[in-house]
């Protein structure tokens, strides 16, 4: 059988597979959804949910990089300002 581990506050801790159909203390055979960032346990309603905030969730999202035209463009821009201040590259 396939179970899902969590804590005593129901944070998901990780997952087994057991020859017996009892099941440890702490543990479920509900598997959580895809997607969850923090997976908590309802044990009452037997589903996971996502306990984690808004703002933790997007902390983890990657910082959006500079296209290569936009790249481009800026060191564009700051040689037509050396060119303007008549300065030189470093």
């Amino acid at each position: 059988m396939h179970i899902y581990y969590y804590d005593e506050n129901f944070k998901y801790q990780g997952e087994d597979v057991i020859d017996h159909d009892e099941l440890p203390k702490n543990a479920t055979d509900v598997r959580p959804q895809e997607g969850l960032y923090l997976p908590e346990y309802d044990e009452k309603k037997r589903v996971w949910f996502e306990s984690a905030s808004k703002e933790y969730i997007e902390s983890l999202q990657p910082k959006p990089q500079p296209s290569k035209i936009e790249i481009m463009e800026k060191e564009i821009a700051e040689l037509y300002y050396l060119l303007a201040v008549g300065g030189e590259a470093s």
